[in-house]
């Protein structure tokens, strides 16, 4: 059954048509939307005119982009804690893989000290630092965890998807980061964590790779599918 009015998206992020994954984001948006008969109505948020006021309009969904650094990492954590704090659903690739996992180890687990490695590199608690091998313009294989969100919108376990990225998970962290709730639900061949869930939250899906990539040649990102859903839910 479709909602009687469109589906607010805020896309938490600085907008730059020069970023792939952001033409990806366009061209998925619309691409997803037909696909599953629904009117969905997407906002660019640029981190640094992010503000309480602004979190506060009725939006069904959270999606926050590549394309760090942002102009404003604050701005970032806000949205995204306030889709987490409030159980909007929230969807974050790449730079959002990064700054969810960043704004839950500062706000959920209380590390206040957490910081990016991108624009704290000597930070003692830098719990997103550089990848062992870049994954710039990469594709690769990926193993999700069964009976996850993520599994079940991909509606099969081994997956490839691309990347452009050279920070994630500091491994160093990643055992007591990821004990709780937060839990990892796909791994590269490697066995590194490349997406995360929030269990108890109707969706909060992370990923470091860019499912967004697939509307590029004409596909719906089966993650995008999903986050539609659980928007859907909410109306």
């Amino acid at each position: 059954m479709s909602p009687t009015r469109p589906l607010h998206i805020a896309l938490v992020g600085d907008f730059d048509a020069s970023i792939t994954a952001h033409r990806a984001i366009q061209a998925a948006l619309p691409l997803a939307a037909r696909a599953l008969g629904l009117s969905v109505e997407a906002r660019c948020l640029a981190t640094d005119q992010i503000s309480a006021a602004t979190l506060a309009q009725p939006f069904d969904a959270f999606w926050c982009m590549p394309g760090s650094p942002y102009r404003s990492l604050e701005g970032a954590l806000a949205a995204i804690r306030h889709a987490r704090e409030q159980r909007i659903p929230f969807l974050g690739t790449c730079a959002g893989f990064q700054h969810a996992l960043l704004e839950y180890a500062r706000n959920a687990l209380g590390w206040a000290d957490a910081e990016h490695g991108e624009s704290t590199p000597q930070a003692a608690r830098a719990i997103i630092s550089p990848l062992s091998c870049s994954l710039v313009e990469v594709r690769g294989t990926l193993h999700l965890q069964p009976g996850t969100l993520i599994a079940q919108a991909y509606e099969e376990l081994v997956i490839e998807e691309g990347y452009h990225c050279n920070y994630g998970l500091n491994p160093a962290f990643a055992e007591a980061l990821l004990a709780g709730p937060l839990r990892p639900c796909a791994h590269d061949a490697n066995g590194e964590v490349r997406a995360v869930q929030l269990e108890g939250h109707p969706f909060f899906v992370a990923t470091l790779f860019q499912p967004e990539r697939a509307a590029l040649e004409g596909r719906v990102p089966p993650v995008l599918t999903a986050l539609l859903h659980a928007a859907q839910r909410r109306v």
